[in-house]
């Protein structure tokens, strides 16, 4: 029964086909400004005035704002809406320009179904109605656009599943449909269009398996299937696409383990698997059939390092030292043990390292200065030892420095405050003593995120203008507070938890209204709360407990009706 009405309405549909195939010769370019005009009145808004001052019967259709026309035949080819902030609708008329070849109306607010009438267009080989909201199931009826090349949908609100008719258009090259609302499994022979290069299907709610047909496609480029709910594994053929550039199948629910011959892709340069539940350890071998590799993610698995000859100790591969274009290495939350290979630290290209979350161990080497192209570095909750080095401080574009939760000790390294750029740095959860620089004001004009073991809070914390998170928690700091603290006025997080503050707490607090949490636990601070507290409308946490406050509870703390702690 299914096949007949399958059958029936491909009966239907070859009908009108023809029908309006037929009638192309009774077009002309009059019949394609009528089109136009049918268009221009489906366009509700048109802030820019582009086709209110252009789109005019007194001006010649091929001098218009975004069409260009073929100059043989006097029709229009090519129609470029792009980036005009348009709204409206397509009518069916835009089907009676039989001449199209492209039509670009991305990134606009474009909204409704598509005609059905764009059939009509047998001509055309680029539609791109991407960032717009286009509603509707993805129409079945575009596998009959048999020259058709680019289809780009990205960033819609499209609903349905992928129409199986794709795999009819030979000529398609690229099919773009990430991030609308699409549901149901990757068609089975999705692979099957010969000169297909580009697939984007992230963003989705597609589930099932990775079709196997996709390792047939010989051409394909960029497979991008990242955030949707995809099982099994990745198939075996894959090491097959010589000619793959991204494979990106991240934030996923696959499992199994990484097939080994998608390092031997000579001209990949992304691999993106992180966020799926990947298992087993790295080849020997990686990456030395990697000369083009740029960006490696493979966080938030359960992957091993490569197996040497104690089967307890799983570490990185030494041969990772040889991507030489590596620029991202996102290897965090993984189970990677013993030390980082000093191999890592000859990329000098490498401007993320993100090591997080591993129980990797020994000392941070000298060695690691050479990346002075580094701008994020996170090697924390790991049980790395010894000192911070000094020669970290040539890492001057270095922007987030996360060494939390590991086993460094010494002396604070001062050396690390002379880069200048940075953002966030995050010491704390370690064995570390000193003070900080009375000049840090200075030292870090960028700061917005604060984590530090020090003896005392410098009065040039003021300084620190873009500070938005202050975390000096579980520390041996004493002293007072400070005025000083009420000039960060972006600031919305303070954590000065578990010290030995003392004093009482600024009154200008009540100054900086961007606070949403105060955590100031377990310190020695005593007088009584300020009722200027009950100013900070936005505050959601405030924690005074396990000190020396003193006298009633101010009534003005019932001003806070955000607050749940």
């Amino acid at each position: 029964m299914e096949k007949l009405v399958t059958f029936t309405s491909f009966l239907l549909l070859l009908k009108y086909y023809v029908i309006s195939s037929s009638a192309m010769t009774q077009l002309n370019i009059s019949t394609d400004q009528l089109a136009l005009l049918s268009l221009k009145s489906q366009i509700i808004s048109d802030p820019s005035h582009y086709l209110d001052q252009s789109w005019s019967p007194a001006t010649y259709v091929c001098h218009w704002v975004g069409v260009t026309c073929d100059s043989r035949h006097q029709r229009v080819r090519f129609l470029n809406l792009s980036n005009m902030a348009l709204t409206g609708v397509i009518p069916r008329e835009l089907g009676n320009l039989t001449f199209l070849v492209s039509i670009d109306f991305g990134s606009n607010n474009f909204h409704g179904n598509l005609p059905q009438d764009t059939t009509r267009l047998h001509r055309l080989k680029v539609l791109d109605l991407s960032f717009n909201s286009f509603s509707g199931e993805v129409p079945s009826w575009f596998g009959f656009l048999h020259q058709l090349q680019v289809l780009n949908f990205g960033n819609n609100s499209f609903t349905g599943s992928i129409p199986s008719s794709f795999s009819n258009v030979s000529t398609l090259e690229t099919l773009n449909l990430n991030f609308n609302s699409i549901e149901g499994q990757i068609p089975k022979l999705i692979g099957s269009p010969v000169n297909l290069k580009v697939l984007n299907l992230k963003g989705n709610k597609l589930v099932g398996f990775i079709p196997t047909s996709l390792s047939n496609a010989s051409r394909l480029e960029t497979l991008e299937i990242s955030y949707n709910s995809l099982q099994g594994n990745i198939p075996e053929g894959f090491g097959n696409l010589h000619s793959m550039k991204v494979l990106s199948i991240q934030e996923n629910q696959l499992t199994g383990s990484i097939p080994f011959t998608i390092f031997n892709i000579s001209r990949i340069e992304v691999i993106a698997l992180s966020n799926n539940s990947f298992s087993g350890y790295l080849p020997n071998g990686l990456c030395n059939g990697l000369p083009k590799l740029k960006r490696l993610y493979l966080s938030y698995n359960k992957l091993h390092g490569h197996m040497p000859t104690s089967l307890s100790n799983w570490i990185i591969p030494q041969e990772i030292g040889n991507l030489v274009n590596l620029m991202e290495l996102w290897m965090e939350s993984n189970q990677m043990t013993g030390s980082v290979p000093i191999s890592i630290f000859n990329i000098s290209l490498l401007q993320v390292l993100s090591l997080a979350g591993n129980n990797l161990n020994g000392f941070v080497p000298c060695k690691i200065g050479n990346l002075t192209k580094m701008q994020f570095l996170y090697l924390e909750q790991n049980r790395f030892t010894g000192g911070i080095p000094k020669e970290m401080s040539n890492l001057i574009e270095l922007e987030e420095l996360l060494l939390d939760f590991n086993n460094f000790s010494g002396l604070l390294t001062m050396e690390i405050f002379n880069i200048s750029g940075l953002r966030v740095i995050d010491l704390s959860f370690n064995n570390l003593s000193g003070n900080l620089p009375s000049n840090l004001g200075s030292l870090l004009p960028n700061i917005e995120e604060l984590y530090l073991l020090a003896g005392s809070i410098p009065t040039t914390i003021g300084n620190l203008r873009n500070l938005q998170r202050f975390n000096l928690s579980n520390n041996k700091l004493t002293g007072f507070i400070g005025d000083h603290i009420c000039k960060l006025q972006h600031l919305g997080d303070i954590y000065l938890g578990q010290n030995q503050l003392s004093g009482s707490l600024p009154n200008c607090l009540r100054n900086i209204t961007s606070l949403r949490e105060i955590h100031l636990i377990s310190n020695k601070l005593s007088s009584n709360i300020p009722p200027s507290l009950g100013n900070l409308q936005d505050l959601v946490v405030l924690d005074l407990s396990s000190n020396n406050m003193v006298g009633s509870l101010p009534p003005e703390i019932g001003n806070l009706k955000v607050t749940t702690l």
